[in-house]
């Protein structure tokens, strides 16, 4: 079937913000700020379990400002039940970001350990780590983006991992109980309890843009978190990385995994929930969807595999069950954890596409490859999908890098990217 399909590769065109020198930025966020750190003051520093690109630099210029100022910093995982809700994964998925004391400067304080704030009003128990409440104030650092599960003034940043991240499995479990509401509803309001009653003193925000570099760090006193966070978000959503056409038989993603998205693959590039009761968008369109790896920084969580239609038996061997499952069973949204059909190798996922998307002349379809849903920018795209990009009006929009591209080696394995 290769020899009847061609792949062209394009680079979308794409003129982004972005931060030249993030240290530097980071550096005169904090300093404006005003934020002061008394001498000897024990600060955590939350740090949930997402692929940030610069987050070791913004870690390790927090670490840097607060020891400046004599404060003693430590790192907390902020992760709800990430890592397989234990403080020792929590502590590998940090570590496999680089925060050691040889990247950052700083050492990992990791329980799974929490106290119970007031809830005053709110209609959910409170939890927040307890190592951070210990110590005199605590930073949260995070980034603002559209979330996959839901739309709200409050979705993934600050207000989440104060929330669920801060919270530990309890407040996982306590909020993701009530399903979609829990988040969009309740979650805004356990993170205006942890404000309120334990010692959060700053979050430093980030905010990347469509080619996955930073355009924005702000570090936003406690008191103006709930405040501005609903506008960095805006900011996040106008600069999402999407395809570049709306309707595909076809979608390759070479990988998935925790470090690009919550569930593996960003629902909103995909176009798929995978949440009982929550419909999915109008666009884009995808028949079959294909995953081909996991990355290595998920340790083996393959949460969000059920978004695939197909998925490659190296992806399958690469899954750690008991973990993918722990996450998988706090969120409540089983559908997202189903195991897809499972392809022999590359070239079989992709025959298997074919055949699940009623597809009779592979000449014909409709089909795109991507690396990862954080990297839609360039794309192997089939000529049916050319066609329609050289339109009149639209092919200004790319660059073709490319042509006549073979989809898979000898052994049946997709050739490089």
């Amino acid at each position: 079937m290769d020899s009847d399909v061609r792949f062209t590769r394009i680079r979308v065109r794409m003129d982004e913000p972005m931060i030249v020198d993030v240290s530097a930025h980071t550096d005169a966020a904090l300093a404006a700020s005003g934020v002061v750190i008394a001498s000897g003051a024990e600060v955590a520093i939350a740090i949930g379990s997402r692929g940030i690109a610069d987050l070791a630099t913004v870690v390790q210029r927090v670490v840097l400002w607060v020891r400046a100022q004599g404060g003693v910093p430590f790192l907390v995982p902020a992760m709800g039940s990430h890592g397989g809700a234990t403080a020792e994964g929590q502590r590998e998925v940090l570590e496999s970001y680089g925060m050691t004391m040889e990247g950052v400067g700083c050492d990992i304080r990791s329980s799974m350990g929490v106290v119970e704030l007031p809830a005053d009003s709110c209609p959910v128990p409170v939890y927040t780590d307890a190592t951070a409440a210990a110590a005199t104030h605590t930073i949260v650092i995070n980034r603002v983006k559209p979330h996959t599960d839901f739309h709200g003034p409050y979705e993934s940043g600050l207000m989440k991992m104060m929330a669920i991240g801060l919270g530990k499995r309890h407040q996982a479990e306590a909020l993701h109980a009530y399903g979609v509401k829990g988040l969009r509803e309740f979650m805004p309001l356990v993170a205006h309890q942890v404000l309120a009653h334990a010692n959060v003193v700053l979050g430093v925000a980030i905010v990347e843009n469509a080619l996955d570099q930073t355009m924005a760090v702000e570090a936003i006193v406690a008191e103006r978190i709930a405040e501005d966070e609903p506008l960095l978000l805006n900011a996040a959503r106008d600069h999402l990385p999407r395809l570049i056409t709306d309707h595909l038989d076809v979608l390759l993603v070479d990988r998935m995994g925790k470090d690009i998205s919550g569930v593996g693959m960003d629902t909103n590039v995909i176009g798929r929930i995978g949440i009982y009761g929550q419909q999915d968008p109008d666009t884009p369109r995808i028949n079959m969807i294909a995953c081909h790896s996991l990355t290595q920084a998920s340790h083996g969580n393959a949460c969000g595999m059920g978004l695939a239609d197909i998925v490659t038996r190296t992806l399958a061997d690469a899954i750690d069950h008991e973990v993918t499952r722990t996450n998988i069973v706090t969120s409540g949204f089983l559908l997202r954890g189903k195991l897809p059909l499972v392809a022999d190798d590359d070239r079989h996922a992709w025959e298997l596409c074919l055949r699940g998307a009623g597809v009779v002349d592979p000449s014909t379809v409709r089909a795109a490859r991507i690396v990862d849903t954080l990297h839609c920018s360039e794309l192997w795209v089939t000529n049916a999908v050319l066609a329609d990009l050289d339109a009149p009006g639209r092919s200004a929009e790319f660059d073709v890098v490319q042509r006549n591209l073979v989809l898979h080696d000898g052994d049946g394995a997709l050739r490089p990217f």
